[in-house]
């Protein structure tokens, strides 16, 4: 039975094999700086992007911890060089980047409002004029030469429209450390890294097909228009990564619209990718040329910069990544300061990239007694859930809030997430500390 190249699992498998074996080509990186990576990335756990367009598997420890699992003293937050505002009362800056505060999502509807949408930048925000931006589609997997797409031409194609969240794969890092007491590296976010909008654009494959993709093509490399990356003295170029030809035929847009205006430039003005379900560094922004390939094709970010270090995966790292996993977030500060007798509504937020979520369990003592969350939307694969119960506190004192999602598969939240030195795929429950006054 032939593999399923358009499950994230198998092909990145199959191509990190294809690779090692070389016969996959690493697509503007030679092969013998690629395995330089490989290396570093082996011994110091992965590859991580840093503030500047640098990267380094050892410096790159935002949020990062000791062996004892305390919490290392935080990289000083460096404003992110974007466009929109970023106010501290909607946003925590990490480096490159800005992470949603969950708080602030509270009362604003399915969709997460622009204003209030991550930031996941490499370097900084580019600004394209969306009259000259042109998307070249060009590649030995086209029957012809190289196609180009005016931004217009584009949009007079049949548009698409689709609800989806997209979500950075180490969404929720930071809880292997505070909450796990394990040493993680890369950017500390708790659960902000997440964000559903409705997007509007056209079909990759109708682009794929007027380009004149041909049969023998395999792979589909977009590449984004910001700055260059470097990592441990390698120029890997501009952020890059393969998909299979059957994925990029099947559901992915070139989306040029979110939440009903025309695509902002922090989230990948004029144009972008939106892969379903994969994880979010799937969805390249600024989308600016598209090689299509007869021959399978690799790049330092669809393998081995998404890849599990660690005692508990294989020497030399796991498989790569798969698509993101199931989580919930309370829209309350950390730490927040409840009145005692006072009745709360308690409101949230979870989500799945496999499977709808059908069912959410609150505890208000740490875990001793759980309730059912009352659902308030209905639950599809591709958004978030959102979710309310109420809770009046009965005593003074400190406690932790818990919340756990069980998806359509029958999967729910465990206590414990399996570490990983990257902090990927974090899907415990979280424990939310509150104190009750």
């Amino acid at each position: 039975m032939p593999l399923d190249l358009s499950d994230e699992s198998q092909y990145d498998r199959t191509r990190l094999r294809q690779w090692a074996r070389g016969r996959a080509r690493s697509a503007g990186v030679d092969r013998r700086d690629m395995l330089k990576l490989f290396a570093a990335g082996a011994a110091a756990g992965s590859l991580g992007v840093a503030a500047g367009g640098t990267a380094s598997a050892a410096a790159h420890t935002t949020g990062a911890t000791s062996g004892t699992g305390t919490t290392a003293a935080p990289v000083p937050a460096v404003a992110p060089r974007t466009v929109k505002a970023l106010p501290p009362e909607l946003f925590t800056l990490r480096g490159t980047n800005a992470e949603t505060n969950f708080a602030a999502l509270r009362g604003t509807g399915p969709l997460t409002p622009i204003d209030r949408f991550f930031v996941r930048n490499h370097t900084a925000t580019p600004h394209i004029d969306a009259a000259g931006w042109r998307l070249k589609v060009w590649g030995d997997g086209l029957a012809g030469g190289p196609v180009e797409f005016s931004y217009e031409r584009l949009r007079a194609l049949r548009a698409v429209e689709r609800t989806l969240f997209i979500e950075c794969a180490g969404n929720g890092r930071s809880f292997y450390a505070t909450q796990q007491g394990q040493p993680v590296n890369g950017t500390a976010w708790t659960l902000g890294a997440i964000g559903v909008a409705h997007w509007r654009g056209a079909r990759l494959s109708d682009v794929l097909r007027l380009a004149g993709v041909s049969r023998d093509a395999v792979d589909v490399l977009p590449r984004g228009l910001d700055d260059e990356v470097v990592a441990n003295g390698v120029n890997l170029g501009r952020v890059r990564r393969p998909l299979p030809v059957a994925k990029a035929l099947d559901d992915v847009l070139l989306a040029y619209e979110m939440n009903g205006q025309p695509l902002p430039p922090d989230h990948g003005g004029p144009v972008r990718l939106v892969v379903p379900n994969w994880v979010g560094i799937s969805s390249i922004k600024w989308v600016g040329d598209i090689e299509v390939s007869d021959e399978p094709l690799y790049s330092p970010w669809n393998t081995d910069m998404y890849r599990l270090f660690g005692p508990e995966h294989p020497v030399g790292g796991s498989a790569p990544l798969t698509r993101q996993t199931l989580k919930s977030a309370f829209e309350l500060e950390l730490g927040a300061t409840v009145p005692v007798h006072r009745p709360l509504l308690l409101t949230g937020r979870s989500w799945s990239a496999a499977a709808p979520v059908t069912r959410i369990e609150v505890s208000t003592d740490g875990g001793g007694r759980w309730r059912r969350a009352r659902l308030h939307d209905v639950p599809h694969r591709g958004g978030w859930v959102r979710w309310s119960v109420p809770w009046t506190p009965r005593a003074k004192g400190a406690t932790s809030l818990l919340a756990r999602a069980t998806d359509a598969t029958g999967r729910t939240q465990p206590e414990r997430a399996v570490h990983n030195t990257e902090g990927y795929l974090f899907d415990a429950v979280v424990r939310h500390p509150v104190t009750v006054v």
